[in-house]
């Protein structure tokens, strides 16, 4: 794997900016409201869904969800739930936080999985979003940063479950992530 910090895409300095200005806006757009519900979608949002929790300066609780998005010979983007939320979000004002959106799917499918259950308002906050990757449009209310269609790691996202814990995000070949699985 070649040295990760000559290939940094985002600076731990800029991120940790963007996600104060994230928090800020978020926090204005709540101020009125009791309490909001952060779901993260695991794994690679718990570095970014903690440092945007702990900028707030609103009431919030969180809880988590995981998807898993797989291909077979004839569906392309399918996703499945893999572990549910344990809060009842029924009348409740409901922030989605994720790390990436690439094509979509996954968002699309968890925007219609949680719009089932009623939440007083949903919105989706994207650390990334692959613009150019795009298959399906979904919203994302409060976004960090739009980055090209290449394989990062780094600050939640992983290769082969390395690299996660990186304070920044770097750039690497996508063969070099695939010889290490």
């Amino acid at each position: 794997m070649p040295a990760l910090d000559s290939m940094i895409l985002l600076s731990e300095q800029t991120i940790r900016t963007r996600v104060q200005e994230l928090a800020r806006q978020i926090s204005r757009d709540y101020a009125d409201v009791d309490e909001i519900i952060m779901v993260g979608v695991l794994r690679g949002c718990y570095i970014f869904l903690a440092d945007l929790s702990r900028a707030l300066s609103i009431p919030r609780s969180i809880d988590f969800i995981a998807l898993s998005s797989y291909e077979t010979s004839t569906t392309s983007g399918a996703v499945r739930l893999i572990m549910d939320l344990r809060t009842d979000i029924s009348h409740r004002h409901v922030l989605i936080v994720e790390d990436i959106v690439d094509t979509g799917h996954t968002l699309d499918y968890l925007l219609r999985l949680l719009r089932a259950r009623n939440p007083a308002s949903l919105k989706t906050c994207s650390l990334l979003r692959k613009a150019g990757s795009m298959e399906i449009e979904v919203p994302i209310d409060y976004l960090g940063f739009d980055i090209p269609d290449v394989w990062i790691v780094g600050y939640g996202l992983d290769c082969a479950d390395k690299y996660r814990a990186l304070p920044y995000i770097a750039q690497i070949p996508i063969n070099a992530c695939q010889q290490s699985c």
